[in-house]
């Protein structure tokens, strides 16, 4: 019997290991289809284990725990966000014994059970980015309260009390809050000024506003108390403190569990920020007025596993990353209220600053051509400089189009802003025009034949033109009729049998399961290809689509303002379209901006400073997929030879047929 008892052991052990075999294949396609990591059957000394990384809840302590009895761990690499790591044993001898007895391996991980199956591949990508900064005038200072003091201050407030005269508590989605010396209102994001809570901040707060003034923190004390509790898995959405509502600084004492809070820049570059229990966090500048910070809901935060790269700062070094779990966390946020308009040099995000209010969607051809002249025709002319000097290198299919001309065609680029495209074929003739004095002054300066123009009314001779190109410009007419006026326009300039092509911003960024770069494209694009006229680069701004929502304060979604339908929203870059008819942000900068106020002095630089930080709304009509063609479909003598997507742009090549 014995024999027949081990036969069927093992029988068991080898359906056991046939199915981890099946496992790892699958794991192994998964991989390579999904992330584009190719494995090898040769062993290695480096694994790839697939559901044993950050993203599926396994922190580096415990993965590390398990990796150790195949051998001596060299590197262990965790990258951010991502449901595998890497490894690195000393020998190849210890690869092959971990990948036999850890593949299949259960793990217990955060209250769940999670699988790891083990690949070999050739070598392991180990570059690291950049080391992350914090964000200008943003400080974190460790260990700011005692434990005797954080102690002491939780116990200052009350949750219990609902009645509370000289507190306002309320029980938000995703925290609760409680207010005192001025209640936040989240109906209007901000403070009545005129009617202040009895009773002042908690006498508790005074030693350590003492310390914050005399470290120079401070240099008036707050008297302002916003206290946020969180528990595991709550969070609060990106936001800028209202500018009017409060000066500058804000201070934010984290007491309890650790968090990470996430600032993001209007270009959309992102820092992860650490708030150790009983930190302080101070910020200044541009770190106040300018970037959006907040809490994603979650119950375990990435963080570094050691404090080598400094205090604060959440790096992307996937040997230096591990899971942190979330408790209750308190915060005080001190906030000084201000009693006078805010004047900051970031207007973007400046309640003071900005229009009191969107413009609507034009119905009449007359209040298309005003939405038209304040929000397209001005924005260039104020931005051209800018413009200009992000506008280098040709776009691929656009290039092939005008090198497909024969020598001695002529062209004419009706919208040419710089002029980039009048110099890809010597050999052909060329004229260009654009609604813009300064753009076309620039394609002078360039040695380029050009003219001002408005699109809808070209002063040159019909059916005179072998091409027209018309890139990135009707998705700025603001009413369909105008749209295929500027359509018929460019079919009366060829001749027959001439073709025109067009490209503008398409609703669809995201087709055939591709991201176009705009919604890819984030931090390694900033300046070289922000505010693109087209779809390609967007310059990123952090504002929400109602006028109400751009500058909130302890944000809560069940408060904010709806937009207006009728009102153009602005729209939220390196995302997804929400509307077709919507404003697009430009911030101007650039050396020639900073030249301008090297050269000035008093109040004239700090007009040029003010300039530099200004920010252009420009009007678009973004194409959903067939209304290109629907619209070549309206004009006479005209096939479309070719349409397509390239990069977030809906394209057509026409032919005018006799």
């Amino acid at each position: 019997m014995e024999p027949a008892v081990e036969s069927v052991r093992s029988m068991k052990k080898s359906k056991t290991e046939q199915k981890v075999q099946r496992r790892e294949r699958k794991t192994q396609h998964t991989l390579l289809r999904h992330a584009g990591i190719s494995t090898t059957q040769q062993p290695t000394q480096n694994l790839v284990v697939s559901n044993g990384g950050l993203g599926n809840g396994v922190s580096r302590e415990v993965l590390l725990e398990v990796l150790r009895e195949g051998g001596a761990v060299e590197t262990l690499l965790m990258p951010p966000n991502k449901p595998y790591a890497y490894v690195t044993y000393a020998s190849v001898e210890d690869g092959q014994r971990a990948h036999r007895l850890l593949s299949g391996r259960v793990l217990q991980s955060q209250g769940q059970e999670v699988t790891l199956y083990f690949s070999y591949v050739e070598k392991v990508d180990s570059e690291v980015g950049g080391v992350p900064t914090l964000p200008p005038g943003l400080s974190v200072v460790e260990e700011f309260v005692s434990l005797e003091e954080e102690a002491e201050l939780l116990q200052a407030v009350d949750w219990t009390s609902h009645t509370d005269e000289v507190t306002v508590q309320k029980e938000l989605k995703h925290r609760r809050v409680k207010h005192y010396g001025y209640e936040f209102r989240y109906d209007n994001n901000n403070v009545d000024k005129d009617k202040p809570l009895p009773g002042g901040l908690p006498p508790e707060c005074g030693a350590v506003l003492q310390r914050c003034l005399s470290e120079g923190h401070i240099s008036v004390l707050p008297d302002q108390l916003t206290v946020n509790q969180y528990q595991s898995g709550q969070g609060i959405p990106p936001h800028v403190d209202t500018h009017s509502a409060f000066e500058d600084p804000l201070l934010s004492l984290s007491l309890g569990a650790k968090t990470v809070m996430e600032f993001r820049h209007p270009d959309g570059h992102s820092v992860g920020v650490v708030l150790p229990g009983r930190s302080l966090l101070v910020m200044k500048g541009e770190s106040r007025y300018l970037w959006t910070h907040g809490i994603t809901p979650r119950k375990f935060d990435v963080v570094p596993a050691s404090e080598a790269e400094g205090p604060g700062v959440v790096t992307s070094d996937p040997s230096n990353l591990t899971l942190s779990c979330r408790g209750t966390r308190t915060s005080f946020t001190f906030r000084k209220i201000r009693h006078t308009p805010c004047d900051c040099a970031y207007p973007s995000m400046c309640d003071s600053q900005r229009p009191p209010s969107p413009p609507t969607l034009p119905v009449a051809d007359s209040e298309a051509c005003q939405l038209e002249a304040q929000y397209v025709h001005r924005v260039y002319e104020e931005i051209s400089a800018h413009f200009s000097s992000t506008r280098h290198a040709p776009w691929p299919r656009v290039r092939d189009f005008l090198l497909s001309l024969q020598p001695g065609e002529t062209l004419a680029d009706v919208g040419c802003g710089n002029g980039k495209y009048l110099g890809i074929n010597p050999q052909i003739i060329t004229v260009g025009c654009d609604r813009s004095v300064n753009l076309v002054g620039i394609c002078a300066e360039r040695g380029f034949q050009a003219f001002v123009s408005d699109a809808l009314n070209v002063p040159l001779r019909s059916s005179s033109f072998d091409a027209c190109i018309s890139i990135a410009v009707i998705h700025h007419f603001s009413t369909k009729e105008r749209r295929l006026a500027a359509i018929q326009e460019l079919v009366r300039l060829l001749k027959v049998g001439g073709r025109a092509l067009i490209y503008v911003w398409a609703k669809e960024q995201e087709y055939n399961k591709q991201k176009s770069k705009y919604l890819k494209t984030m931090k390694e694009q900033e300046n070289r290809e922000e505010g693109c006229r087209s779809g390609d680069g967007e310059p990123v701004q952090q504002d929400r689509t109602g006028e109400s929502q751009e500058n909130m304060s302890d944000l809560e979604e069940e408060h904010a303002e709806k937009p207006n339908q009728t009102k153009l929203s602005v729209h939220t870059n390196r995302t997804a379209f929400v509307s077709q008819d919507l404003l697009v942000p430009w911030h101007l900068k650039g050396e020639k901006n900073r030249g301008a106020e090297a050269a000035c002095g008093g109040e004239d630089r700090a007009a040029a400073r003010a300039d530099q930080g200004r920010v252009f709304h420009r009007y678009y009509h973004v194409f959903q997929q067939g209304e290109l063609e629907e619209l070549c479909g309206l004009v006479e003598q005209v096939k479309v030879q070719q349409s397509y997507h390239d990069q977030g742009n809906w394209c057509v090549v026409l032919e005018k047929t006799p």
